[in-house]
This record gives C-alpha cells, structure tokens and sequence, in this order.
C-alpha cells in the first residue's frame, strides 16, 4: 500500500501548473505539482517540486520548494531544499534559505543568504578532525 501511495504522489508531482502572464492570484497555493509563474502570487507557494519564475513573474510572499529558476521578481521569504537558480533579470529582496545558490551576473539578490547544506558539511567535517585527534592521542 505505501508503494502505491509513493508511485501516486511521484506521478502527481510530473504535472505542471502554469499562472500566466495577466494574472494575479491572491492567497496561498499548495500542490504536488511544479509551478511556472508568469503572472503574480500574492501569497505563499508550496511545493515538492520546481517553480520557474518567469521574466514577467512575480511572487510576493513566501516560496517552499525543492529548485527554483528565477527570472523575474520575487519580495519574501525562500526555503529551498536544493538549488536556486537566480538569472541576470532577476531580482530578489527578503530572505533565502537555500542548500546551493547559483547567480548569473547581472542578477539582483538583496537578502539574507543562510546556506543549510554547507553548514552541515562543516559541522560534520569538525567533528570528524577532532574523533581523530581524541583517539590519536
């Protein structure tokens, strides 16, 4: 029964949704789906796949996601579980907490950065070193 719950939700997740160019969504959406936002969220968006945002695009809110490719504006709070991908029209003002952060020149990213993934190697690689010299000594 669990598999076909898992095979159920991997399925749902290949579906994409699309806001257009136009459109404006005010409130929170939540979906398994992936996003391609061409118009404007006012709101928090969550998801466990990808969002594109496109050059016309807007998000004013939050965005929970696995990857996110930015292209047009986003004011808010980002909590990435794996890549973010800001493009040189981007531009992001608020909060990023993401486990990597690609930035192409020309992009504007005015927040405060917190890079889980590199925190966690960090710690891990500390305490590693010094299990070495305890058991050396």
């Amino acid at each position: 029964m669990f598999t076909q719950e898992k095979k159920a939700t991997a399925e749902l997740s290949k579906e994409q949704n699309k806001i257009s160019q136009g459109t404006t969504i005010t409130g929170d959406i939540e979906a398994l789906g992936c996003f391609r936002i061409d118009g404007t969220v006012e709101g928090s968006v969550k998801t466990p796949g990808k969002v594109v945002i496109g050059k016309d695009g807007c998000i004013k809110g939050d965005l929970e996601c696995e990857n996110a490719d930015i292209e047009g504006k986003f004011f808010g709070t980002l909590k990435i579980s794996g890549i973010l991908s800001l493009r040189s029209t981007a531009f992001i003002e608020g909060e990023a907490n993401v486990v990597k952060l690609a930035v192409e020149p020309g992009a504007t990213f005015n927040a405060t950065c917190t890079m889980r993934g590199a925190m966690k190697a960090i710690n891990n690689e500390k305490g590693e070193r010094g299990s070495k010299q305890e058991k050396s000594a």
